[in-house]
């Protein structure tokens, strides 16, 4: 049971995609100017994520190894076809401003790695603590980026005013605000984790 919760939590702590692993980073910071199209992006990455995983873990036996990342990629391209209809179907507008990234998550290498380091050696339960964990926690980086960047470059948060007479940093909502915010991030969890081993 504590390796099967170690297996969820590092990838919202001590693995995350974002922040720990510095992956993912493309869409993190196109799709992160809101907070609304950072959790549609990490709801979308997280269902591709879970669903390929056990796919994978089910039938990891049955793919020889010459043909084992065609194969991944195939079934995550099946996930990613799902999800981008049904954004089409009932989220159009979300389905428009997180545009071309959505079919991107095919080659997005954080699925892929996940695919080629757990999920085809591993169980199915496994596996799929093992996406939700990386799911989760890149949605909560981008949660956390998108949040500092609409707050600050807006001064709205869900596209409602939060701060009345403040004037917005327009960088912030810009690729290199989004750079900005992602280091200094980056940077203070680094500089955080390194104090308390140091504890």
């Amino acid at each position: 049971m504590k390796k099967l919760l170690k297996e969820f939590f590092k990838g919202i702590g001590s693995e995350n995609p974002t922040f720990r692993l510095v992956l993912g980073l493309c869409p993190t910071l196109a799709v992160s100017t809101s907070v609304v199209n950072g959790l549609g992006m990490g709801i979308a990455a997280t269902f591709v994520l879970l669903g390929s995983n056990i796919i994978i873990s089910l039938i990891r036996k049955f793919i020889p190894d010459q043909i084992r990342i065609p194969c991944f990629i195939v079934i995550i391209a099946t996930f990613v076809t799902i999800v981008e209809l049904a954004m089409k179907a009932y989220a159009p507008e979300l389905s428009k401003a997180l545009g071309i990234f959505v079919p991107l998550i095919v080659v997005n290498c954080i699925v892929l790695g996940r695919a080629e380091a757990f999920a085809c050696r591993e169980g199915v339960f496994s596996s799929m603590l093992d996406a939700l964990g990386m799911g989760i926690g890149f949605t909560l980086a981008l949660l956390l980026i998108a949040s500092i960047r609409e707050i600050l470059g807006n001064g709205t948060l869900f596209g409602l005013l939060v701060i009345k007479g403040f004037e917005p940093v327009l960088y912030l909502v810009l690729a290199p605000g989004a750079l900005l915010v992602i280091g200094l991030l980056i940077g203070g969890i680094n500089f955080l984790a390194r104090k308390r081993r140091a504890v």
